[in-house]
């Protein structure tokens, strides 16, 4: 039987007999139709996973947690993906595999070029979707530690924000990543469809930002973000 990891928004301690939240009573009892007596994993941000036992399906679910383990799947890079809010379910593609990629943190920012446009209750309900994305994430990526989603941003004033080295993908910049220095903090900056703007790129580089180029080809910003973070991961990370 595959292994089943659920997050759980609460402490978790060896030995205590524990209730699963609805969502997780729903889909251990109703959806996988989960058996008595079989153990799985849960997690709740803290970097470790906690091994559980069912002992009981009914309508919330109950557990007993019998072991605690270290996951040591995180990278030692920390990365940051400020990105321009896609259209549709783009953005959505996008964060969830930039977890499965590793990113520490995702900072969804409104650019010149963005579409989307969210305010008010829609910007909160959408929120909150990009969060359940990134706890799915990590359950089935193996994640224990549960990336940051800071709330959505101009991007002038994200930009004058300190998150670490930033580099702004442009494809007219001039150098690669096997240019630039190794660090282990690290942030990247790319614009919705259509890129950054050149006034954008400005405002990033007077910021110390360094303009980042990924190849010779022009890419969807979909492709790019995760080329870019798996080129940083291979090189500076895991």
């Amino acid at each position: 039987m595959k292994q089943v990891r659920l997050y759980q928004n609460a402490p978790l301690k060896i030995n205590d007999i524990f209730l699963l939240d609805e969502y997780g009573s729903h889909h251990l009892g109703k959806v996988l139709r989960f058996p008595q007596g079989q153990d799985i994993t849960l997690f709740n941000g803290d970097g470790y996973n906690y091994q559980a036992t069912v002992i009981s399906v009914k309508k919330r679910c109950e557990v007993n947690i019998v072991a605690r383990f270290e996951n040591l799947g995180e990278s030692k890079l920390t990365l940051t993906l400020a990105q321009g809010i896609a259209k549709g379910e783009k953005m959505d593609f996008l964060i969830q595999k930039a977890v499965e990629l590793g990113v520490s943190q995702i900072v969804p920012i409104f650019t010149q070029r963005c579409v989307v446009k969210l305010k008010g209750e829609k910007l909160k309900k959408r929120t909150q979707h990009w969060q359940k994305i990134i706890i799915g994430a990590c359950e089935q990526s193996g994640r224990s530690v549960v990336p940051k989603l800071f709330e959505p941003i101009e991007f002038e004033d994200f930009i004058e924000q300190d998150f670490g080295r930033k580099f702004a993908l442009h494809h007219r910049a001039k150098k690669s990543l096997l240019e630039f220095e190794k660090t282990n903090q690290a942030t990247i900056i790319i614009g919705p469809e259509g890129g950054l703007s050149e006034v954008e790129i400005e405002l990033a580089i007077q910021n110390n930002a360094k303009p980042l180029l990924l190849g010779s080809r022009v890419l969807r910003t979909e492709t790019a973000s995760l080329a870019a973070i798996a080129n940083m991961q291979l090189l500076w990370g895991s």
